[in-house]
């Protein structure tokens, strides 16, 4: 008790040897703070004038500021807080997280060197001023594109090349040119051969949406490692990798630039790529140009399914619980009513509906998966003689064998109904294009001692299960023939000099 005395009366000395005598006491400033002396405790205080408090002396400023100087100012000791202002102008993104929205994940993969001048001016405009066209190819997209920016990033390839099908086929995968080109890629025959995309009776791989998005990144890389050039390559898959090439040995010759706006070019490939950079403009910045782009999640939408038995398309679209038309969206490849495992043992199902489909495909107790059967039409017969055959119409027979209405030649190889079920199935949506003309021939071996099933299907380069299907019930002992599908040897057209080859024009993009 006698320390905290001695100790109040030294601080009170000390206030008041500070003071400065000669100025009167003032209230204390806003930020100043007056200490009262502290009271002895436990007795009376000492008889002595009452001291006036006095405030605390501020730091000193310089002479003719009001500014602090915050080298005179004693040590800071309390709570450290970092206080930042919030950022402006550029917002910085983090790539490493995933975006939810699959456009901005496009977006976020755009490389290729942007084109500006008045004709890709003239495209976005064009676009911009169709929004329900755009919106079209939009929802069409939706159910692709996941598949398609999965597949570039991959590979390491600018994410432009997904809009690619909005220019080629406004993505439907059923579209076909006059140049028969097929599919969303837009393959001709001989280049979707050339990248080992399948085109038989039952099936064109061109249309096969994860066939054909391989086959066409292929080209696109093999393009691009040709010339070094996007904007080359891109005008290399629309005209053609030796026409461009032609031309650039043109300009090389004559010492002219060689990039792809100096080359001579068809109007549709100059019209190209402009059309593929306003596309790219629109969906980079929708907003100034009135354009809603509803969000796409960023995730797999489809998935394929292998262990697959032949099947009839409107019973798999039904074990998968969707409507058929859903169903061939995803696999627009198959030109029948019929898939053909040993044509191709793998369908497409959405993410959601493959365990649904391997579940009811494993509960079915139908007598068969398949209602339709193939038919070599006899010397003599008609259309209209074999739909009555079949209890069906002409335009059924034709239309399930993707004939033309208008064809009155009878090709030597049909699909026909097996029941009256596979008759009354609704209008199926199979095909729009005309599909490869058939190339099979039905023949008959004569069974020779020693011979199998397995040994007769590698002579013949079938599937043993299409052999047990052509000749159902058979047993195999010599001398019995047994029946066979293969293909037919290809007959050279005979040459017209006389003459002039027809032409076929592009059809618009």
């Amino acid at each position: 008790m006698q320390t905290k005395r001695l100790v109040g009366l030294l601080l009170v000395a000390l206030v008041q040897a500070c003071a400065t005598p000669s100025s009167p006491p003032s209230e204390p400033a806003p930020h100043e703070v007056a200490l009262p002396a502290p009271e002895p405790q436990g007795q009376a205080p000492a008889p002595q004038a009452p001291a006036t408090p006095a405030p605390v002396a501020k730091p000193a400023a310089p002479a003719g500021t009001g500014v602090l100087d915050a080298a005179k100012l004693p040590p800071f000791d309390g709570e450290r807080r970092d206080v930042r202002e919030p950022l402006r102008g550029v917002h910085k993104i983090d790539r490493t997280a995933a975006a939810d929205d699959l456009w901005q994940r496009l977006r976020d993969g755009f490389a290729m060197p942007d084109l500006d001048n008045a004709l890709v001016r003239e495209k976005t405009a064009y676009y911009a001023a169709r929004p329900e066209y755009l919106q079209r190819i939009f929802d069409r997209s939706r159910i692709y594109l996941y598949h398609i920016v999965e597949e570039l990033e991959k590979r390491g390839l600018p994410t432009e090349l997904a809009l690619l099908p909005m220019v080629e086929s406004a993505f439907n995968p059923m579209a076909y040119s006059r140049a028969h080109a097929s599919g969303l890629w837009q393959f001709v025959p001989g280049t979707g051969r050339r990248f080992e995309l399948q085109q038989n009776w039952w099936y064109d791989g061109r249309r096969d949406i994860v066939e054909s998005t391989k086959a066409a990144l292929d080209y696109l890389t093999f393009l691009y490692e040709m010339h070094g050039d996007w904007h080359l390559a891109l005008a290399s898959y629309n005209w053609g990798e030796g026409a461009v090439a032609r031309a650039i040995a043109k300009n090389r010759a004559a010492k002219l630039p060689t990039d792809y706006w100096s080359l001579s070019m068809p109007a549709e490939t100059r019209h190209y790529i402009p059309k593929l950079q306003a596309l790219k403009n629109i969906i980079a910045n929708p907003a100034p140009l009135g354009i809603t782009l509803d969000p796409i999640p960023n995730q797999p939408y489809f998935t394929t399914y292998t262990k697959l038995r032949d099947i009839d398309v409107q019973l798999a679209a039904k074990l998968a619980e969707m409507p058929v038309e859903q169903f061939i969206a995803l696999n627009p490849g198959f030109s029948r009513p019929i898939i053909r495992a040993s044509v191709t043992p793998r369908i497409v199902l959405p993410a959601d509906k493959v365990d649904i489909f391997h579940d009811n495909l494993a509960k079915y107790n139908g007598s068969s998966l398949v209602s339709w059967k193939t038919y070599h039409p006899q010397k003599g017969e008609t259309f209209e003689s074999i739909a009555k055959k079949f209890s069906m119409t002409l335009g059924q027979l034709k239309e399930v064998n993707g004939i033309s209405p208008r064809m009155r030649t009878v090709p030597n190889l049909l699909v026909v109904p097996s029941s009256r079920a596979a008759v009354e199935a609704r209008r199926l949506p199979l095909i729009d294009a005309p599909p490869i003309p058939s190339l099979m021939r039905r023949i008959f071996h004569t069974v020779k001692p020693g011979e199998t099933l397995a040994s007769i299907s590698r002579r013949y380069g079938v599937a043993i299960e299409d052999v047990k299907r052509w000749n159902p019930g058979a047993r195999l002992t010599p001398g019995q023939k047994v029946a066979l599908e293969v293909r037919a040897p290809v007959r050279k057209a005979k040459s017209r000099t006389a003459s002039k080859p027809k032409t076929y024009k592009k059809a618009g993009r």
